[in-house]
């Protein structure tokens, strides 16, 4: 990525930037709002087409994306911090790191796709605070519409497990692909009620002879570990000795 930091008028979707202003209205700014720099010049005939469909856009996603325009004549700086060699050059900015980018007068869909890459939705949104607030029915309804959103999934999957309904649980998670969140989930729901932590010697201790033959002791013995956790400075020597009894 472009380290724009040698760089630096609060405004609304659209502003334009200067190398004087840089620092606040994209750097800055991108740390809470992805910023969509549009490096254009007067005499540019495709900026003249393509700006006027990043406005639009843009601005279509009432201050979920900031449009900021660039002319490199007036502000080489800013053009040479983006090693810009022709135009018009777009480039997408969050968290004050360049995270997208395309060359040219694109066509209007493949400008659409990319300030979606980067504007959650009002669904999106809808989504999150669901998840946020950890709220039973409304995430049920909305897994109607979004069936494989994880966020969605092990939410309501943390919450069946939590009221020790793990059947349910262990179904909804095969919807989603396994991540480290989903297979701790799992673990919780296969195990139900968890040891306390000083007792996990002591049950890994008891399933370690019948790992290599029984499956369940085996899923059993993986589950404890995977609530350990890698920072358990047991974890790494139990998931050796499993080793060694397998092989």
């Amino acid at each position: 990525m472009t380290d724009l930091g040698a760089l630096g008028n609060q405004g609304g979707a659209v502003i334009d930037v200067t190398d004087a202003t840089f620092e606040q209205e994209v750097m800055l700014r991108s740390q809470s709002t992805p910023v969509v720099v549009d490096l254009w010049a007067p005499w540019c005939g495709p900026c003249k087409t393509l700006g006027p469909i990043l406005e639009e856009l843009v601005g279509a996603t009432d201050g979920r994306v900031v449009l900021a325009k660039v002319n490199v004549d007036e502000n080489p700086a800013i053009a040479g911090a983006f090693q810009v060699q022709s135009i018009p050059a777009v480039y997408a900015v969050s968290e004050a790191k360049v995270v997208d980018g395309f060359m040219g007068a694109v066509g209007r869909a493949e400008v659409e796709a990319f300030i979606d890459r980067l504007s959650p939705s009002a669904e999106d949104d809808m989504v999150a605070a669901l998840v946020a607030a950890r709220d039973e029915l409304g995430l049920r309804a909305a897994l109607e519409t979004h069936p494989g959103d994880e966020s969605i999934v092990v939410t309501l999957a943390e919450i069946l497990v939590e009221r020790g309904e793990t059947e349910e649980a262990l179904a909804l998670l095969e919807r989603v692909p396994e991540t480290d969140r989903v297979r701790h989930v799992k673990a919780e729901a296969r195990l139900g009620t968890v040891a306390p932590d000083d007792d996990y010697d002591e049950r890994l201790t008891g399933l370690l002879d019948r790992v290599k033959d029984d499956d369940e002791a085996r899923q059993t013995f993986v589950d404890i570990l995977e609530l350990m956790g890698p920072n358990d400075p047991r974890t790494a020597a139990y998931r050796k000795q499993l080793t060694a009894r397998l092989f």
